[in-house]
C-alpha cells in the first residue's frame, strides 16, 4: 500500500452528525471563525489566525496537499448547518510499521458534545479497514484534558507520558500518548510475513 492509494482522492466519510470531506476554498470563513479563537489553538503547535489571510494560506496549503496526493485533513462539516467546524486527520502514516497518528481541531462551539469523539471513531474505523493499520495513536499536551477524553472515549488506551517531549510556544511540554490496536490485522500481517 502507498499513501497515494488513499490520498489520491480522499473519500467522503459520514457520522451521525457530520460529513468528513475535503476542505474547499469557500470554507475559509468557517475555518477562520474557529482558528482565530485562542482557546482552540491553546494546546496546539500553531498560533491563532490573526487575519483572514492566515486562513486563506492554510486552506491553500491543504488544497495543495490534496493535489499532490499527500497526507491531508478531512474537514468536519456539521450536517445541521453545513459549516466546517473543525478538522480530523492522520498527521503521520508509517506504512512499513502499519501505524498512523491522528490529529484534530474543533470549534469551541462544539466542545463537550461528543462531535470529535464521533469523528475520531470514524477515522479509526477507516484506518483499520482501508489503510492496513495495526496501531493508531494520538498525543496531546498533558494539560489538554478535553483531548485526553476524546482519545479515551474513542477506545484508545493511555500508554504513558513523554516528558518535555516537544518545545511549543516558548516552553517544553509533556505529551500523553494513547493508542488503539487492531489485533486481527497484527496477526494477519505477522502470518503473511511468516509465509514468505
Amino acid at each position: 500500500m502507498k499513501i497515494e492509494d488513499i490520498y489520491n482522492d480522499l473519500p467522503v466519510l459520514e457520522t451521525s452528525r457530520t460529513i468528513l470531506r475535503k476542505i474547499e476554498k469557500n470554507d475559509v470563513q468557517d475555518i477562520y471563525s474557529y482558528c482565530s479563537d485562542p482557546e482552540v489553538s491553546k494546546y496546539t503547535t500553531w498560533h491563532p489566525h490573526m487575519k483572514i489571510e492566515d486562513t486563506e494560506n492554510f486552506v491553500d496549503f491543504i488544497i495543495d496537499k490534496y493535489n499532490k496526493s499527500q497526507i491531508s485533513p478531512w474537514g468536519i462539516q456539521d450536517k445541521k448547518t453545513d459549516k466546517i467546524i473543525g478538522t480530523c486527520d492522520f498527521v503521520g502514516w508509517d506504512i512499513n510499521h502499519h501505524k498512523a497518528e491522528i490529529g484534530y481541531a474543533l470549534s469551541r462551539d462544539y466542545w463537550g458534545q461528543g462531535y470529535m469523539t464521533e469523528c475520531v471513531k470514524k477515522i479509526i474505523e477507516f484506518g483499520f479497514e482501508h489503510m492496513d493499520l495495526v496501531r493508531i495513536e494520538a498525543r496531546c499536551i498533558s494539560a489538554n484534558t478535553g483531548s485526553s477524553r476524546v482519545m479515551e472515549k474513542s477506545g484508545m488506551e493511555f500508554e504513558g507520558v513523554f516528558r518535555k517531549h516537544v518545545f511549543i510556544k516558548g516552553k517544553f511540554e509533556d505529551l500523553k500518548m494513547y493508542s488503539i490496536i487492531n489485533e486481527k490485522s497484527a496477526k494477519r500481517v505477522e502470518d503473511n510475513i511468516a509465509i514468505r
